[in-house]
């Protein structure tokens, strides 16, 4: 799953030397210190709240597909579509709390008023979530209102927190400061990891309304965050707060369009050139903020590669999701959630961190290899994408349990031979079944039934030992049949009927029941499902179950038994056949329609092993290097432009997803074949990049001459206000 960025590359910004926030704090009142070291006591409710803030983050975020897919009942595209959609603006409205905060509010105000809109945004979406609350437009309606406050809430508080925390140290105590951060990265890794393994137990094990518990899964993540907030007003009057001081992204966006307008108005030929295009801002803003700003673009130029890692990395909590509910998650008695295997990437980026950092690094540099950032970030991409083709993989095997999808003019047929002899079934025009059918032969699969039109009326031929059939059954084209064949009265009899045509859905088995039986039965699963199935080859309607061993409880009449159906594995669909033995007693002979899901979820462990890597030297490498090539002031510019390449990726993700559907394991191919290539181009970029020393740079660009007063009026000044 993916974690949370903005508050990383906060925490990398301050770690890096970013510059204090401005103001005298030795005029302030000093916060009380946590159990006597140099750590202000008021960033204890600042990690606690952090904690709180993820785990009610991820904890929505971890159900979310399966929320769309199961109660919404939008197809797996679109399900996907609205998770990278809702990903995407968690990215984007950073650079709005950013602007709230550093132009008006400042970032205490802006935490608290932001987390309220948090707060209410997750009421609504587990309000949404209750069946019972309005229609389907309704809990649609309500659902995205609840997920785009959420989003609102999340980016906006997400350039704050983190800085905030940092604000609470006094210089001095720079040492202290740095440690925090590892506390709050620990916080944040530890409130993922927990609530996107407790979330989908919540969410799968507990039942509420009939069905899986969205609701309470949103509601406990909600309440978190009625927590975080809490927690976070608790400490009040410990903080040190810092007045808005200018948002520098504005001011950067700024002086580029100010230089891009300039240079257009000033197109002529007399006007003499400058050395770089941001030189053209020269007469409304300072030297040194346009050196800074061409130390930025440098690296903003390295980004644009970089959207297509997190349009991959962001698919664990949607395809990867999607690609578990079709698996077998029993690990020897214990049956994992499939949106829960989320929770194995922050699990081993805390195992990864330490890993890599005190071993493989140094190991590599041992064997005097030159690894650096971009070679470290290009490696990262290489092992993303091979997390995917791992996935495809997985996807082939998967693929060979499910339904495949009939076709127009095109349906499948199974027998399933109920008589007690060997039977031959001839279906006229057709060329299938040539090996006779045994008695209570399970099927080994479906037999493809071509169909000149809409629906046929096709002739079947039965025949016995000592009996000739033929009966006339009508076809519909794009449907999934069972050919009944029995006995009646000493001669063969047949239905046709109907059978379900794709898996289960979230994992569930599927069985119906044919009575064999000259007496109505009524069959009890459980405490209260009841099925009345009628007498004389009558067949009940298919019914969903956990996975499990199940008996059941029949009564025919004044007779009463009990019969065991053994396990109902994953995704698999059964017919239950009940009927007499030679011996007189009653049994449950039991046809596996559709295979269970044989593939276990553990073979997805490679791409979260893989990707879980390439997160380690991707992230953490890439926000060290670009935040070491940029200056002091402009680092939370790179913060944005870093967040923005996380939502682009998302945007890459729903794109796709719209526009180009594709079987599951070759849009993991696209992905990874995209990534490679762009993996080459960055490496390429990466190649001729020249990395500085923003100081150096400064020092080398203020010894140039700017132009001269001659060149400024010869520009045009009616079309420009300086």
């Amino acid at each position: 799953m993916a974690k949370e960025k903005g508050t990383k590359e906060t925490a990398k910004k301050n770690q890096t030397g970013d510059d204090p926030p401005r103001g005298d704090f030795s005029s302030r009142k000093k916060s009380p210190k946590l159990c006597g070291t140099n750590y202000p006591l008021s960033i204890a409710f600042i990690v606690v709240n952090e904690f709180c803030e993820r785990f009610s983050y991820y904890g929505m975020k971890a159900v979310l597909t399966l929320y769309f897919l199961n109660f919404l009942h939008w197809d797996e595209n679109l399900s996907t579509t609205m998770y990278h959609a809702f990903s995407g603006l968690c990215y984007f409205t950073p650079v709005l709390g950013a602007l709230i905060a550093d132009t008006w509010l400042g970032k205490f105000k802006t935490i608290i008023y932001l987390s309220i809109v948090y707060v209410i945004g997750h009421v609504i979406k587990s309000v949404g979530a209750i069946p019972t609350v309005g229609n389907q437009v309704i809990h649609v309606v309500l659902s995205m209102l609840g997920l785009a406050l959420i989003a609102f809430g999340t980016g906006g508080i997400k350039p704050c927190v983190a800085a905030f925390g940092g604000d609470q140290f006094e210089e001095e105590h720079a040492k202290e400061r740095s440690k925090f951060f590892s506390v709050f990265y620990l916080a944040i890794n530890a409130g993922s990891l927990i609530s996107t393994f407790v979330t989908p137990v919540l969410r799968g094990d507990v039942k509420c309304f009939g069905g899986d518990c969205y609701a309470l899964a949103f509601g406990v993540p909600a309440a978190l965050m009625v927590i975080a907030l809490v927690v976070f007003i608790a400490g009040s009057g410990m903080y040190k707060k810092t007045p808005p001081r200018g948002n520098i992204l504005l001011e950067v966006c700024q002086c580029i369009a100010f230089a891009i307008r300039n240079r257009l108005k000033n197109r002529s030929k007399q006007i003499p050139k400058r050395e770089h295009w941001l030189d053209w801002a020269s007469e409304k803003y300072s030297k040194q903020l346009i050196n800074e700003i061409k130390m930025v673009t440098r690296v903003l130029f390295l980004f644009i590669p970089l959207p297509m890692f997190w349009a991959l990395f962001d698919q664990q909590g949607s395809r990867w999701t999607l690609q578990a509910t079709r698996m077998n998650a029993d690990f020897g008695g214990i049956v994992f959630q499939p949106d829960q295997m989320q929770f194995v990437n922050p699990l081993l980026i805390l195992i990864f961190i330490p890993i890599f950092d005190f071993g493989l690094y140094p190991l590599i540099n041992m064997c005097r290899f030159n690894f650096t950032p971009i070679r470290k970030m290009a490696t990262g991409m290489i092992l993303a994408g091979l997390a995917f083709a791992a996935a495809a993989i997985v996807e082939v095997k998967v693929n060979e349990t499910t339904m495949p999808l009939p076709v127009p003019k095109e349906s499948f047929i199974q027998v399933v031979n109920l008589a007690n002899d060997s039977i031959q079934v001839k279906i006229q025009g057709q060329d299938l079944f040539q090996q006779p059918i045994g008695a209570f032969q399970d099927p080994a699969e479906y037999s493809k039934l071509m169909l000149n039109g809409a629906q046929q009326n096709f002739v079947f031929d039965l025949q016995s030992p000592g009996s000739v059939s033929t009966f006339y059954h009508t076809v519909q084209e794009k449907s999934v049949y069972s050919l009944i064949v029995y006995k009646s009265e000493g001669n063969l009899s047949s239905h046709l009927i109907a059978d379900m045509e794709t898996k289960p859905a979230k994992g569930l088995s599927a069985v119906r029941f044919i009575n064999a039986l000259d007496q109505d039965v009524n069959v009890t699963i459980g405490k209260e499902q009841i099925i009345s199935v009628n007498k004389n080859y009558g067949v009940s309607d298919y019914t969903t179950l956990e996975r499990g061993k199940y008996n059941v409880h029949c009564k025919a009449e004044a007779k009463e038994f009990t019969l065991s159906l053994g396990l109902l594995d994953f995704g698999a669909s059964y017919t239950i056949v009940i009927t007499n033995t030679s011996s007189n007693t009653i049994e449950a002979r039991k046809i596996e329609d559709i295979l269970a899901n044989d593939v276990h979820i553990a073979w997805q462990l490679p791409q979260y092993v893989l990707i879980s890597a390439g997160e380690v030297m991707f992230s953490i490498t890439g926000l060290a290097f670009s935040y070491s090539q940029a200056p002091v002031s402009m680092k939370s510019v790179l913060q944005a432009g870093w967040l923005l390449t996380v939502a682009f990726g998302n945007v890459i993700v729903l794109i796709v997803a719209q526009a180009a559907p594709l079987e599951q394991w070759a849009e993991f191919v696209l992905f990874a074949c995209l990534l490679f290539a762009v993996c080459i181009i960055f490496s390429i970029m990466g190649y001729y990049y020249i990395s500085v020393d923003p100081e150096d740079l400064t020092e080398e660009e203020e010894k140039k001459e700017m132009p001269s007063n001659g060149n400024v009026i010869s520009l045009a000044p009616q079309k420009t206000k300086l």
